[in-house]
């Protein structure tokens, strides 16, 4: 089983989406926070079940349905005993990379 390591700027990215439904709905902000980890957790057992993203084979997405969208994980799997999550959003974000 892999082990996970998230980045400080996904970290980041994990309280932004928490207090961003926060404010609006708590029970909301608790169920997208469960729905994040659940979807990390799933890396630690099949760490290669993301896509790959678009010209870059050394990292994966991985899209965690919620709501009207999903949760996008970005992730780098290391070894098959290491997984580094980079970033995290909602599909809906108005957002580049």
């Amino acid at each position: 089983m892999a082990k996970l390591k998230w980045l400080p700027e996904a970290i980041e990215d994990f309280e932004r989406l928490y207090f961003f439904l926060l404010d609006k709905d708590t029970g909301a902000a608790e169920k997208a926070a469960q729905s994040i980890l659940s979807g990390s957790n799933i890396l630690k057992s099949s760490p290669r079940i993301g896509r790959y993203v678009h010209g870059d084979k050394n990292k994966r997405e991985l899209f965690v349905a919620f709501g009207a969208g999903a949760y996008v994980i970005r992730y780098r799997p290391e070894t098959e005993d290491s997984v580094v999550i980079i970033k995290v959003w909602h599909s809906r974000e108005n957002r580049t990379i």
